[in-house]
């Protein structure tokens, strides 16, 4: 097998057993099902988590729709209690959107829920396959971090 061809093979398996993983973590229950979000509203959530908060117009450019279908979203995450809208500091005429105590809660329980998950596994491989498997996800973070750039907000080190 020419070594292109097995990068090729070893990615394909990669991805799979990751995707696999994904389905095993979905079989358990998890607060982002509990939640009754749509996949929009979820991905509001989530820009928000990241960044603070957001104008209607940042929230509109990353969902990709117009700023009418995000003021219906948000209309809708403000009557379930985790969003709130407020006045921008720096520009009175725009409005910013940010998560609120109980939409930080939620981000938190979808994320301690899958770290629960991934502590379990962990806790079932020896020390050898622990530390390969450390130094293996410290670079891959370094790739993405040189490709993409660090998480905002996000502390690490490596």
């Amino acid at each position: 097998m020419s070594v292109n061809n097995e990068r090729d093979d070893l990615i394909r398996r990669i991805t799979e057993t990751q995707r696999s993983l994904g389905r095993a973590f979905a079989q358990h229950q998890s607060p982002l099902f509990a939640s009754n979000l749509t996949m929009r509203q979820l991905k509001v959530i989530v820009i928000l988590a990241i960044n603070g908060s957001a104008s209607g117009q940042e929230l509109a450019t990353g969902l990709g729709v117009g700023l009418g279908t995000v003021t219906g979203i948000v209309d809708r995450l403000v009557a379930q209690g985790l969003v709130s809208r407020h006045e921008d500091p720096h520009d009175r005429r725009v409005r910013r959107v940010e998560l609120t105590d109980a939409g930080v809660k939620l981000i938190e329980e979808i994320n301690d829920a899958r770290l629960e998950q991934y502590d379990l596994i962990m806790r079932h491989l020896d020390t050898d396959t622990l530390r390969a498997l450390d130094m293996v996800i410290r670079r891959i973070r370094a790739v993405a971090d040189e490709l993409f750039g660090p998480p905002k907000g996000s502390g690490c080190d490596g």
